[in-house]
């Protein structure tokens, strides 16, 4: 599909509507129309209806009409990315909005690519049985404003390859990004079997609690995680949770700080910090700890941060206010504890946008509430420790476990760590990549449910045995 901005802008735009500001200037991106439950119900009556003729026909076109699918969001990747830079704030280049745009683009086609055959369990003279999967019904989807685009695809490319209908509901800070990108896919699917609804709070709780939603798919906080598991017990709808986490690196005495510094800061920075499964704090132990401040401090002094839709840079402003008072709040509740902020905070408060400084900070207690609590932003504290079984415990000693990572030069030193780790996916020598054929999931807090390959197909069907 190919389209310019202006014109894909205006296919989803509402005069009337919200305005939806720009992040880094807080001029006026577009507007949307948030709309009513009563529309929300609508939709899922829709999809509801059209889900049964999506399924019949059958895997195989369903397949080439997502690979089609991922052909027009590829072809639309520029004003797709302009897009998202504006509302969003990531820049253009680096791992930002070209980049989550191929995400989307990559992550349909190998979906539409994963098998998922049937399996026959038992075959002898006691019995012969088979498991096979079959759609839900109707798939609803939650996002949030970090990755919209992308998210929004991990949810709802399985549910439609598996003959499922769904309906997404975008955070209320990024509508335009999803609205634009279910335009563009809307393009080339069926008439029904996809519908976004804009609005407010109130359309995810009822999309949690519909009895028409067959499944539900959330990315976003814990507690609002919980409020989802609360409205859907009535219905006994399945889900896939991927909740906040607060993810620990694990530096362990033998690395060469400068070799992993890069890798470590877009560990922790990648999209300004606004990701579930960045690095949110670093255990760093005491023989390499100076060497791995002073080289994670040369790092960030070369990253250009600013407005998005110049080229040039590679870091944004925050999404939201609600968000920059956060990590100010963090940033400030540390150095009041004697934290040394090596570089960063201080953020001018007057300038336009959500701009936060990069910000390192050391010396600081594995107690404070930077440590503690996620902060989501650009603000990575970096603890100290003397022998590994402390960092280990340190650690796992919060009540999330999305992500992890340790670093080292010995391998096989740096495993036996990461089977320590509570957390879904531990990483070695890298933070945060994510792989479409790679399972994804969170422990305790973080949520439950894998997504992503076959797991994430049979995450959203229905197992059946056929006996006999």
């Amino acid at each position: 599909m190919t389209v310019s901005y202006d014109t894909l802008l205006a296919r989803i735009t509402d005069p009337d509507g919200r305005a939806i500001p720009d992040p880094a200037t807080g001029e006026v991106v577009g507007r949307v129309r948030f709309r009513p439950v009563a529309d929300l119900d609508a939709a899922i009556a829709r999809a509801r209806a059209a889900q049964p003729a999506w399924a019949a026909r059958g895997d195989e076109e369903r397949v080439d009409l997502l690979l089609r699918a991922a052909d027009a969001v590829e072809a639309a990747t520029e004003p797709l990315a302009e897009l998202l830079s504006r509302e969003q704030g990531k820049p253009l280049n680096g791992p930002n909005a070209r980049f989550e745009v191929g995400a989307c683009v990559s992550w349909l086609r190998a979906t539409a690519a994963t098998p998922l055959p049937g399996e026959t369990v038992v075959d002898d003279e006691t019995a012969h049985a088979e498991l096979r999967y079959r759609p839900l019904g109707v798939v609803g989807a939650i996002g949030p404003w970090n990755w919209p685009m992308m998210i929004t695809i991990w949810q709802i490319a399985p549910a439609l390859r598996m003959g499922n209908t769904a309906v997404v509901k975008p955070s209320e800070y990024t509508p335009l990004s999803v609205l634009a990108l279910i335009e563009v896919l809307n393009h080339v699917l069926p008439q029904d079997i996809l519908h976004a609804v804009a609005g407010a709070g109130e359309l995810g709780a009822r999309l949690a609690a519909h009895p028409g939603i067959d499944k539900l798919m959330f990315t976003g906080s814990t507690r609002t995680g919980q409020a989802v598991i609360r409205s859907s017990a009535d219905t006994v709808k399945r889900l896939t949770l991927e909740l906040g986490g607060n993810d620990a690196g694990i530096v362990l005495p033998d690395v060469d700080p400068k070799a992993i510094a890069h890798d470590l800061f877009w560990g922790a920075f990648i999209n300004t910090g606004q990701t579930c499964a960045a690095m949110k704090r670093l255990y760093v132990h005491d023989d390499v700890y100076d060497d791995v401040c002073t080289a994670l401090v040369q790092v960030a002094s070369a990253m250009p941060m600013g407005r998005g839709l110049h080229e040039a840079n590679v870091l944004g402003p925050l999404q939201n206010r609600q968000q920059f008072d956060i990590v100010a709040r963090l940033v400030e509740a540390a150095r009041a504890a004697g934290a040394t902020v090596l570089t960063g905070g201080d953020p001018d408060r007057d300038a336009p946008g959500n701009f936060y400084p990069l910000t390192l900070v050391a010396d600081v207690d594995n107690d404070n509430p930077l440590v503690t609590e996620e902060q989501f932003g650009p603000a990575l504290p970096i603890i100290r420790y003397h022998e590994v079984e402390q960092a280990i415990a340190m650690a796992n000693a919060l009540d999330v476990g999305l992500g992890a990572s340790v670093w080292s030069e010995d391998k096989a030193a740096a495993r036996a760590v990461a089977e320590r780790l509570e957390a879904g996916t531990v990483w070695i020598n890298s933070h945060g990549g994510v792989h479409p054929m790679i399972p994804f999931g969170g422990v305790k807090k973080s949520g439950y449910g894998l997504e992503f390959g076959v797991e994430g197909l049979k995450s959203v069907a229905a197992p059946q045995v056929i006996n006999g």
